[in-house]
């Protein structure tokens, strides 16, 4: 599960196991992967009612507006039905197999390609210009509109200028996906807080030992 707790970039993950650290993927559709996924990723998923993924809209990086739940949309929330949830997963499932074939500079799959296409050829979420300047959506937005939005969002970082900086997080056992955008380019973990602490932590025992084994003894004989 995630949640938008301070205005930090990103997504606050929660592990089923009760942990939780701040990660952020770089792009929106990138956060639609850890709400779950294919094959063993189902035991991360929380996309299993319209209120769900309407959550997830509002502590994506998308722009404040799109309200607090499912409803009828003349309030301006946004309106999701039990089958776009159903196309949320299949959508978030493709994603991860396309991502992870860039990673490893293989071709996507011709299925998961028709799926990211066909969501992105249906009208995307509305936007427009508010009076103090910030971007908002128009009234009555639809899970088809998200979906569109996140999967043209991918279309754009697919074919983007970072693209070639897509990538898995550095940790054995980690498969959260990312696009670095610093200036450097150097990004290795999903989040500093999380696997590269680990990292460090691991690399300062090994240092640790190291030094112990190579220690000359003052052993006297």
């Amino acid at each position: 599960m995630s949640g938008k707790a301070t205005n930090t970039p990103g997504l606050l993950l929660r592990h089923p196991d009760g942990s939780s650290f701040r990660f952020d993927p770089g792009a929106l559709c990138l956060e639609l992967l850890p709400t779950g996924g294919p094959g063993p990723l189902s035991y991360f998923e929380v996309l299993h009612k319209p209120a769900d993924l309407v959550r997830w809209a509002e502590e994506s990086r998308l722009p404040a507006g799109l309200g607090a739940g499912s409803g009828s949309g003349s309030d301006g929330r946004l309106v999701v039905s039990a089958a776009e949830v159903a196309d949320a997963r299949a959508l978030r499932d493709a994603l991860w197999r396309i991502t992870e074939s860039r990673v490893r500079e293989e071709p996507p799959a011709p299925d998961d390609l028709a799926t990211l296409n066909n969501a992105a050829a249906k009208p995307s979420l509305t936007s427009r210009l508010t009076v103090g300047g910030e971007r908002s959506w128009t009234p009555g937005g639809t899970g088809a509109g998200l979906l569109s939005t996140v999967a043209r969002d991918a279309i754009d970082l697919f074919t983007g200028a970072y693209a070639h900086r897509i990538r898995t997080c550095g940790a054995h056992n980690c498969r959260l996906l990312f696009v670095d955008t610093s200036r450097p380019g150097k990004r290795r973990w999903c989040s500093m807080e999380r696997c590269g602490n680990r990292h460090k932590v691991r690399a300062h025992r090994a240092r640790l030992t190291t030094s112990e084994v190579e220690a000359p003894s003052t052993d006297q004989h």
